[in-house]
């Protein structure tokens, strides 16, 4: 009989270690889940934050416009915005109401700073610049720019040249002190670097035409650079949307041979 009730005991002894084993594991997983949900609810948004949900919860244009660091660049080939009078007047064409949604309904951990590029909404859909709350791009496209970008593109061709009328969709047209160069994206996911004299035409042949570009992004804040090589000669075409105060909109590089043999900056030609 003892041999008998030591067998039993035995495995009780065991399933009761087990259960209490099973318990501290639950716990664990318990704490380890609360503590997760505190580290959310504890999360706060930053004032400038506040400050732009708010005034897109009211609506009122003329104070969203004070917030609005211009110009206020759009996917080419729709200009950018340069002022507070062209931003009201074209306000719902950018902030429709799929994207005020978005802002107004935010929350704390969508929003994120990501050093000195500023602080972006989700990845990259709205950046802030970090010192003043100020808006500092929109990497966003409403139904109704979707449909100009279309518009634009079917003006633009009519006054291209021959060579250059084939193209998935146009990139940027730059003009620098001395050139006037176009970049188009084509459809086997390569770019064409086009290039003419500052008082040359599109309609006219150009000067170089390049085939290879490869595209490369800088982050998420919209940088990027195009890179196009010819023989011994590399060209980067460098657009830079979020910078410093006096970084500009393009930087022309080339090189020979691994050396840079020729820099000037740039600006974008607006296609209207």
């Amino acid at each position: 009989m003892k041999h008998l009730k030591l067998t039993l005991f035995v495995p009780g002894l065991l399933l009761l270690v087990a259960a209490q084993t099973n318990s501290k594991t639950t716990l664990a997983d318990t704490t380890d889940s609360l503590s997760l949900k505190l580290e959310i609810s504890d999360c706060e948004i930053d004032d400038d934050i506040k400050n732009t949900i708010a005034l897109f919860k009211t609506g009122n244009v003329d104070e969203i416009s004070s917030i609005i660091a211009f110009p206020l660049h759009r996917e080419y080939p729709i200009p950018s915005i340069k002022n507070k009078k062209e931003f009201k007047q074209r306000f719902s064409e950018v902030f429709d109401e799929i994207l005020i949604d978005k802002i107004v309904n935010s929350k704390c951990e969508q929003w994120s700073e990501v050093g000195w590029h500023g602080t972006m909404l989700d990845n990259g859909v709205l950046w802030m610049a970090n010192s003043d709350g100020v808006i500092t791009s929109v990497n966003y496209q409403s139904d109704f720019e979707k449909k100009l970008i279309q518009d634009l593109i079917a003006k633009d061709n009519q006054n291209l040249h021959v060579s250059l009328k084939t193209f998935e969709s146009p990139t940027c047209k730059i003009k620098t002190k001395n050139y006037l160069i176009r970049i188009d994206e084509l459809t086997n996911s390569k770019y064409r670097y086009a290039s003419w004299k500052i008082s040359e035409k599109e309609s006219s042949e150009p000067d170089i035409i390049l085939n290879n570009g490869e595209l490369e992004f800088d982050g998420s804040g919209g940088n990027r650079v195009f890179t196009f090589t010819n023989k011994n000669y590399t060209y980067k075409v460098y657009r830079n949307i979020i910078g410093a105060y006096d970084t500009p909109e393009i930087s022309l590089e080339v090189e020979k041979d691994g050396k840079i043999i020729l820099t000037e900056e740039g600006e974008l030609i607006p296609d209207s």
